[in-house]
This record gives C-alpha cells, structure tokens and sequence, in this order.
C-alpha cells in the first residue's frame, strides 16, 4: 500500500461514507489486507502509550496484545455476528458482517492513534511511576484512557451504524443489529482483556506479557466481587 492509498483510505474511513464504505465489502482482498494492516498498526502505537507509564518494556508488551486483542475479538465474534444478523433477518452475509466490524475497528484504531499525543502529553506531566503518588497516578492515567478509549468506541459504532443503515434500508433492523453485535464483542472482548492483562501495568506489580494466572477467575466473577465489597463496606 503506498502513500496515495494510505490517504485514500483514510479519507474514506473517516468520512465514513456509507456507499463507499459498503463497496469495500465487496472487495474481500483490499479490505482484509489494507485495512488490517492500518489496524495493526494505528492500534499498536496506541497501545505502547498504554504501557509507557509503567516500563518501555510494558510499553513494548502492550503494543504488541492491544491489537491482538482486537483481531481476537473479531474473529472470535465473526461467526456469531453473521448469524445474529441472519437472525434478525437482515440481507448481511457472515462475509459482510465479518468485514463491517473489521472496518469498524480500523476507524477505532484511527481514532486511538491520532489521540496517542494526548496520552504522551498527559504521562509527561504525571508523576513518575516510582514517586510516592504513583498509586493516584496510575488511577488518573488509566481513567483518561477509559474516557478516550469510550470516545473512538462511539464514533466507530455511529460510523457502523451508518453503514448497516445503507445495508439494510431500514433504520430499526439496522439498530437491532448493531446492539446485539455490541453485545456480543463486548461480552468477549471484556474477557479477553482480563485474560491479555496487564496492559496499564499496576504499580506494586513486575511487567510481564501477562499474567502468571491469566485464566484465573474472570472479568465478570471479578467485578462482581468488587461490587460484593463496595456493597458489604
């Protein structure tokens, strides 16, 4: 993909036409390659400021499970997106299912990376993780990136929207299956975090790529239990 490509599609992707963006459908190989490369990439710049507070070598770990999570969680997704869209009775392929998330988390991983100087300003002026406000720190750092990883979240899904509006020519359908494909990444992308853990890095914790019990408990038992002591105190 050379620069004059790159710049098409970026300009598609962020005007998010919904005629343009449904032509990519049809075009299996440019988008699966182009647009997963532009994944890859945007996401994994984002996700080594993830880990930069922590350790350049966090930093290193994250760049490298931030978009691994998620290629993860679409193809993980792929097959129950494309019959929950047949379900609701929506002239959407599992092929066009499968490609309209990838787009979807391409505009994503965009929108991450075009506010990673946001995040870079923001850890030059925190307190250096070896400080004695590392704990507020670390609470300030990893609420910011909730706010801004909310933020591309929408954006991306109202660009979805948009497309599966043309799909399908119906506003209503169109709603129903973005919700229930929401539903569905969400449910497996919040345990694939859990299980990809650590990506912010705690401060009282070593680096590691993750976890020594990345399959202990899960995301679900543990905020439940952190309801169960907020509830209990």
């Amino acid at each position: 993909m050379n620069i004059n490509q790159l710049q098409n599609m970026l300009t598609t992707l962020c005007n998010a036409n919904p005629q343009k963006l449904a032509a990519w459908l049809d075009e299996d190989k440019f988008v699966i390659q182009n647009c997963l490369l532009l994944l890859i990439l945007c996401s994994s710049f984002y996700g080594a400021s993830l880990g930069l507070w922590r350790d350049p070598l966090q930093s290193f770990y994250v760049a490298v499970k931030f978009p691994l999570l998620i290629l993860l969680t679409c193809s993980c997704n792929a097959v129950i997106n494309g019959m929950l869209a047949q379900l609701l009775g929506a002239p959407i392929s599992f092929r066009q299912s499968f490609l309209s998330v990838i787009i979807s988390f391409t505009l994503l991983a965009v929108i991450l990376a075009s506010l990673t100087p946001l995040i870079l300003f923001l850890l030059y002026n925190l307190p250096a993780m070896a400080s004695a406000s590392a704990k507020e720190a670390h609470g300030i750092f990893l609420l910011t990136n909730v706010v801004v990883i909310s933020f591309a979240g929408v954006i991306a899904n109202l660009r979805l929207f948009a497309l599966l509006e043309y799909l399908c020519a119906d506003r209503i359908k169109a709603m129903q299956i973005l919700i229930s494909w929401l539903a569905a990444n969400l449910f497996l992308g919040c345990q694939l975090s859990w299980n990809l853990r650590p990506f912010f890095g705690s401060p009282h914790l070593d680096v590691s790529f993750v976890r020594d019990d990345p399959f202990d408990s899960s995301f679900y038992e543990s905020v439940f239990t952190i309801l169960m002591n907020y509830l209990g105190d």
